[in-house]
């Protein structure tokens, strides 16, 4: 049973979504990340690895993909509302870690851009089969722990800096909601930015058959309406918070 405490944070200045793969943002935060940029957030994207391996033909061209995959990546987050930085760090798919090496990399960025409020995938999720998943999640939160302490990496040459909050989506046991209503089509247009993974994430076969498109979307607002009962709203994205960082 999903116990949400708390909901809707303050609008932050700004906000970083730290994702394993270009349109992981987009699947579990879009429409928060929808909603703080039309408030005045500045959004920002980590990317960590380059998405070279997010296809099943075995004959395409992988440096076609990486770059086809970022200029999506960029193009969701302007369907986002989003003007932040879209930063790619280049790990290759499949194959990131959470060694100290890939935290001061994240940490660098944290403490570059100053967010407010941090998200992330959960990296406590049991049963997780994707690693880059995992790891990502260890990065988002262990690269906190390193941008806030004056100590770790000071080869940085920036601030400390501490977020206010971290949202963990894909969270085992969610505790806060972000009402998102009114930014479903957002997060809807956001992903359908994301033509490379039609056939691999979003089961659409043929990009010009609107019959398919259309099931993607109700799918995408049907997930949505689920986590808007939890707090009698129509639409909502749930995840762990954590304030106390």
């Amino acid at each position: 049973m999903t116990d949400i405490v708390s909901h809707n944070l303050a609008t932050p200045a700004s906000a970083m979504a730290i994702v394993a793969h270009p349109d992981d943002a987009e699947f579990q935060c879009g429409a928060t990340l929808a909603k703080w940029a039309a408030a005045g957030s500045k959004v920002h994207h980590v990317i960590c690895t380059d998405g070279s391996k997010g296809t099943w033909d075995p004959k395409i061209d992988q440096a076609k993909l990486i770059a086809e995959r970022q200029e999506e990546q960029r193009a969701a987050a302007a369907a986002l509302g989003a003007t932040g930085d879209v930063v790619f760090l280049g790990y290759i798919d499949g194959e990131l870690r959470s060694d100290q090496h890939q935290v001061s990399k994240v940490a660098y960025w944290i403490r570059r851009l100053r967010p407010t409020v941090v998200l992330g995938h959960d990296p406590w999720k049991r049963y997780r089969l994707h690693p880059d998943h995992r790891h990502a999640g260890n990065l988002a939160v262990e690269g906190i722990v390193g941008a806030r302490d004056p100590f770790f990496f000071p080869e940085h040459g920036l601030e400390h800096h501490r977020p206010e909050a971290l949202l963990l989506f894909e969270a085992e046991d969610p505790d806060h909601a972000e009402d998102v209503s009114g930014f479903a089509r957002a997060k809807t247009t956001a992903l359908l930015a994301h033509r490379s993974q039609f056939i691999t994430t979003h089961g659409i076969t043929d990009p010009d058959d609107s019959a398919q498109i259309r099931r993607f979307a109700d799918r995408i607002d049907h997930t949505l309406t689920e986590n808007g009962a939890h707090i009698d709203v129509a639409k909502a994205e749930l995840f762990k918070a954590m304030t106390d960082l």
